[in-house]
């Protein structure tokens, strides 16, 4: 039996050296993937704006810029991670500044207001539309989805608002935010695997340890086999 949790023993540190092996292949990966998206980052070269007192503002205003923050985490439901907006640091390489940067995107299509020119006269609804008029439009909160796209005026100021360029800048600050959620959630696994191997590779020590030392009624039955031994040489 002692030998038996002996070997047990041996192959649960075998088991526990690949954990934590697996843990730091995990972390160097990692920790690769990290420098890529600070390359990627820093070749856009995008950074929040910060006061003096390290407050966010957004066209030189902290309302403007709470104004973004609530969108982020009251219509969107996002969680920002305080550690992760550094006012020493405003380049945009983490999840919490890539969502922010993205709201600050949406915010200012969702509250601006359109100037579009009808290239021809419509009607519609009994509205007549004259061509060349410039006419201004707010977008009123309405997504992309929210226009009425049978309204010529609607359907100008969605392409207009929601042009290819918003959208392929959202995409993009999309891209970093699951770059940096995944990168987070690689390292903890990481460290998961690790800890595991650590702990596997203690439990796999204590086995062999014990196996190998010998029990008080081993001791005392070797002890009383020897003066029996040396009883019976002494003719006793």
């Amino acid at each position: 039996m002692k030998d038996r949790l002996k070997k047990l023993g041996y192959v649960l540190i075998v088991v526990g050296l690949g954990f934590i092996v697996a843990g730091g292949v995990g972390y160097a990966q990692t920790q690769n993937g990290y420098k890529s998206l600070q390359k990627f980052s820093e070749a856009q070269g995008v950074e929040l704006s910060y006061n003096d007192e390290g407050q966010l503002v957004d066209r030189g205003t902290v309302e403007g810029a709470q104004g973004i923050m609530d969108l982020l985490t009251n219509d969107w439901g996002y969680t920002v991670v305080p550690g992760e907006m550094d006012p020493n640091d405003p380049l945009v390489n983490t999840a919490s500044e890539y969502m922010f940067q993205m709201a600050t995107i949406n915010y200012h299509t969702l509250n601006g207001i359109q100037t579009i020119k009808l290239t021809e006269p419509v009607e519609y609804n009994g509205v007549q539309y004259a061509a060349g008029e410039p006419i201004d439009v707010a977008v009123d909160g309405r997504y992309w989805s929210d226009f009425d796209r049978s309204n010529p005026i609607d359907a100008a100021v969605r392409e207009q608002a929601w042009s290819g360029t918003a959208h392929g800048i959202v995409s993009e600050l999309g891209v970093g935010t699951v770059t940096h959620s995944a990168l987070k959630l690689a390292l903890a696994l990481s460290a998961l695997f690790a800890g595991i191997g650590l702990a596997v590779i203690i439990t796999g020590a204590g086995l062999a340890w014990a196996a190998s030392g010998a029990t008080k009624r081993e001791i005392s039955l070797a002890t009383d086999r020897e003066l029996d031994k040396e009883l019976s040489t002494a003719g006793v």
